[in-house]
């Protein structure tokens, strides 16, 4: 997936109409908080009420829908509109599907086949038709040509088994297989719109195969803490079955979260591969909790900006290799007996632990595996192999780096639109032997490696390419005796900042 989307999401509820005055207060509000967003979705309101889906904006509201997204994007969005392949009777989009035998037949023959999930009496798009998936694309292209960069392809499994297909296709077969074609169609098409590195969909339903199509996210949660748990097992158990960008509805979909859940799950959301603030029946912004949501909401944000450069060269890696980005502890660990029923942390890429917290009083209990583990928010050292239990408040939660972890970090926390690369930081935690890291450009692209040996009291660091402004942070190590090929900036709480000179940076201890 393209780099902008790793940044925060912010959704509006389909239960409310929206117009232009009240999305722009949604997106002021996050701007005048500090908090960065990245992209604005348009949920179901955004048609008319019965008209989903015939892809028309509903002009009552939206009046001016190209100058509406021109205005957006200038503020440096990219925006997300909802669909499904139902289409509501009565449109003229549905009258268009009926006339060209576009729309899933009956098993009888006896006409199409009419379902009542949402709307009374919807078609489904045929997407073994090639003209019915052109036909389908076409009217997707216009949305695209209006402004809007990609598509959340909402539903796909609620497909029934007594119809007929245009190429004979087995009913049974098909009720899985179906959403694999509806994504295909309109991931196909963002190809070759937006081009391979800036295509994505935003999918719910999925089978085999369907991670080519990215990324997920896990469907209508509740707000309280056992769904959020429950959101967390689903995930690691879609990530085990080859899918490497997963989300969930920050502070759950149905009923609205208290101010504890939210918070929490703000955590955990903006500790994921993608992070959307969504839900239904109420606004789902942070002020409406409580200030101190705002902070958690800005705090956490910041910090994912800060990870870019590291998520999105596990991002590559998961392209390259199918390891999912978002994984089971058992998956990392597999020597470890401990991990094999853990449910309730997950490794964030190859060196990041995070235990997302599940109670109001804000006690975690997480298993570290064997060696050292750095907290990366407070510095604090902790030796792994065995279990821990401890009290956090909503400014923080069990995150542990992993020894023998050189991580990047970004220069900017502001935006996701910045070059990974330039002015990044090489931290280096708990080193004994080698590592290396590679820091990858916003395409997807190597910029260059970083390799590190610790041997006794010396550790050497050196790069593919010389990268003026990257500096090194030896994380909890207050003290060194020389460097060469660089110098030291200053000794921070964190640890010694070295500036890089030259390809290759020695330090002795």
């Amino acid at each position: 997936p393209p780099a902008w989307s790793f940044g925060l999401w912010l959704s509006t509820s389909f239960t409310t109409n929206y117009d232009e005055e009240t999305t722009n207060s949604f997106i002021q509000g996050m701007a005048d908080r500090d908090i960065p967003l990245s992209v604005f979705h348009f949920d179901c309101f955004w048609m008319k009420e019965f008209h989903w889906c015939d892809f028309e904006w509903d002009s009552r509201i939206f009046p001016d829908v190209p100058g509406m997204l021109k205005r957006y994007k200038d503020k440096g969005l990219k925006i997300c509109v909802w669909i499904n392949p139902y289409i509501a009777q009565g449109t003229n989009f549905f009258k268009e599907g009926l006339e060209n035998g576009y729309l899933v037949q009956r098993a009888d023959g006896r006409g199409i086949k009419q379902i009542d999930n949402w709307q009374p009496g919807m078609g489904l798009v045929d997407f073994t038709n090639p003209d019915a998936v052109k036909w389908y694309q076409n009217k997707l292209k216009t949305l695209l040509d209006m402004g809007v960069d990609c598509f959340k392809t909402d539903f796909g499994e609620r497909i029934p088994i007594d119809v007929k297909y245009y190429d004979g296709s087995d009913p049974v077969s098909m009720h899985n297989y179906y959403t694999y074609l509806y994504n295909q169609a309109v991931f196909s098409l963002l190809k070759e719109v937006k081009g391979e590195g800036e295509a994505i969909l935003f999918a719910r339903s999925a089978t085999a195969g369907g991670q080519q199509f990215p990324v997920h996210w896990g469907g209508d949660c509740s707000a309280t803490y056992a769904s959020m748990a429950e959101s967390l097992r689903g995930g690691l158990s879609f990530t085990l079955s080859g899918f490497s960008f997963w989300s969930h509805d920050m502070g759950g979909f149905e009923m609205t979260a208290a101010p504890d859940v939210y918070k929490r799950w703000l955590q955990f959301g903006l500790l994921s591969t993608h992070s959307r603030l969504h839900g239904s029946k109420s606004y789902r912004v942070p002020w409406l909790f409580d200030e101190e949501a705002v902070d958690v909401c800005r705090k956490f944000t910041k910090l994912k900006l800060r990870l870019l450069p590291y998520l999105y060269s596990m991002a590559v890696k998961s392209h390259r290799t199918g390891i999912p980005s978002m994984r089971a502890m058992i998956m990392e660990f597999n020597d470890d007996p401990a991990t094999k029923y853990l449910d309730m942390q997950y490794m964030l890429g190859d060196s990041i632990l995070v235990a997302p917290i599940f109670n109001k009083e804000g006690h975690a209990e997480y298993y570290l595996p064997a060696g050292k583990w750095t907290h990366l928010l407070s510095g604090e050292v902790k030796d792994g192999g065995r279990w821990y239990e401890e009290d956090y408040d909503f400014f923080s939660l069990p995150v542990f780096v992993r020894e023998n972890t050189l991580l990047p970090i970004g220069a900017v926390d502001t935006t996701v639109d910045y070059e990974l690369e330039k002015d990044v930081q090489i931290q280096v935690y708990e080193l004994n032997g080698t590592s290396s890291c590679e820091v990858v450009t916003r395409t997807g692209e190597s910029a260059f490696t970083v390799n590190a040996v610790k041997e006794e009291n010396k550790l050497t660091l050196e790069t593919t390419k010389e990268n003026p402004g990257m500096t090194y942070l030896l994380r909890n190590i207050h003290e060194v005796s020389a460097v060469e090929g660089g110098s030291v900036v200053k000794d921070t709480e964190e640890g010694i900042i070295l500036a890089a000179e030259g390809s290759k940076t020695e330090v002795t201890f």
